[in-house]
């Protein structure tokens, strides 16, 4: 079978690789098997430095990286790439690693010597997406590494060439081939790996049925799946928040990469005595966004990855029109009714249009007026979804009683779309279920091991 990314600038072939038959996919996962006992005994120090050595020869490539990147999915080049969320989310677990990996001791005397471990689970299959490549995988393949797992690594189709990328940094910094691979599969052969017991844990970040199609392989075999899947992530603007500062993150964290981020923010709520302004001025800025081929400097918005996300998009737009919502951005002149889409704020919104309700993942952003807390947390927990909310605020108190009544994963404060690896990247709901990054990020790709051992002491 042939794997094929479409570039979104211009709808031609960028890259194809052949996948790997079932027999050659379940002999990779055998040499990770079987490299993982000698990688774990190797010091935690080296260890990290090694996964370290590996990202600064990521960064190395970035100049070539961030067209490739363009071509891949679509994101404009003055962006500059990943490299600095990749970087930070490596050094962080990096630096974390020696207190989240240390043994925790419950007790010692003349008698007993009582303590856990954390160990790995063995080798660890990556499936990542390709909206932020590099920043997603890292946020997994680094801490697993670290942690004394091998790691299997299978990139989205849309991006092909960012596991190839990684694997050759990492294997230029002096990590074993088999204790870090990258691999083309089928989705049959990734079935069939799972199913087969192939791995001790997987991370899955994709689609609620991608997830969904992960638990299923996984069924009986008691490996452990991690997932983080669609998001409807909403912003909350109180009568007392900063105004200026609101629109400026909002807008740019619906819009950014063409609004394809796994924290974007896809709906937001405004008091009533803010509301007006507001939708002004984030019309005005989405006005002043210069759509187009995202390998041109002056390109803000670039295609969205794919066609049939763009069809998506517009789908749920004309859907909402037809039903009254109004559309505050007329079609950009480089909107070619495929891949590159007008970016688009809708006012009289409501949530039984599904652009309120679905997964836009895409340019499009519905804003809705609130008269009360009440009225704001009811709307932002009506989702199947519960990635993250955005709180717009003065009072750090009353930001923190919000949030308390928000069903999500992480609660910003005057902030949006920012992942900070020193906290738990969670969902809840429909998002998916388990945790990266932080110390509970190590805890999740290691296993506690109990020691109970009783003194001879006669």
């Amino acid at each position: 079978m042939t794997l094929k990314c479409i570039s979104p600038i211009d709808g031609s072939v960028f890259a194809e690789r052949e996948t790997l038959s079932r027999e050659s996919a379940f002999e990779a996962a055998g040499r990770a098997r079987k490299a993982q006992a000698a990688w774990a005994t190797r010091p935690l120090a080296e260890r990290s430095a090694l996964v370290m050595k590996g990202v600064e020869a990521v960064g190395a490539m970035n100049d070539d990286i961030v067209p490739e990147l363009a071509w891949q999915m679509g994101r404009p080049i003055r962006y500059g790439g990943e490299f600095g969320g990749f970087n930070e989310r490596a050094s962080h677990m990096a630096a974390i690693a020696e207190d989240a990996l240390a043994d925790i001791s419950v007790g010692e005397d003349e008698t007993f010597k009582r303590y856990i471990k954390r160990v790995p689970h063995g080798v660890v299959f990556v499936v990542a997406p390709w909206n932020y490549p590099y920043m997603t995988a890292i946020n997994t393949v680094a801490p697993a590494l670290i942690a004394g797992n091998t790691v299997i690594l299978k990139h989205a189709t849309q991006t092909l060439l960012v596991g190839e990328r990684m694997a050759q940094a990492f294997h230029a910094a002096g990590v074993p081939e088999d204790v870090f691979q990258n691999v083309f599969l089928s989705h049959d052969v990734t079935n069939d790996l799972i199913a087969g017991n192939a791995f001790d844990f997987v991370n899955f970040t994709g689609s609620v049925g991608g997830g969904r199609a992960m638990e299923r392989a996984a069924a009986g075999t008691f490996t452990g799946v991690g997932t983080e899947l669609g998001g409807k992530d909403p912003a909350y603007v109180m009568e007392d928040a900063d105004l200026g500062a609101a629109v400026d993150t909002l807008v740019d964290g619906a819009m950014f990469n063409s609004g394809q981020c796994c924290c974007g923010i896809e709906r937001i709520y405004v008091h009533e005595s803010l509301y007006d302004s507001f939708v002004e001025l984030a019309v005005a800025i989405v006005k002043g966004y210069k759509l187009g081929n995202p390998l041109d400097a002056e390109t803000t918005i670039g295609p969205m990855a794919n066609v049939r996300f763009a069809d998506e998009v517009r789908a749920q737009i004309a859907e909402a029109v037809e039903a009254g919502a109004i559309a505050h951005i007329a079609p950009f002149a480089e909107d070619d009714g495929g891949a590159y889409l007008t970016p688009q704020i809708l006012t009289n919104v409501n949530h039984d249009m599904r652009v309120m309700r679905d997964e836009s993942f895409g340019p499009v952003v519905g804003i809705m007026k609130v008269a009360s807390d009440d009225e704001a947390i009811r709307l932002m927990n009506d989702s199947e979804f519960g990635l993250t909310a955005s709180l717009w605020t003065r009072n750090l108190e009353r930001a923190e009683h919000v949030g308390d009544r928000i069903e999500t994963g992480t609660v910003f404060m005057n902030r949006a779309d920012y992942l900070d690896p020193g906290l738990c990247w969670t969902g809840c709901k429909n998002t998916g279920r388990g945790g990266g990054l932080s110390q509970i990020g190590y805890h999740n790709l290691t296993r506690p091991k109990s020691y109970h051992l009783k003194k001879i002491t006669a």
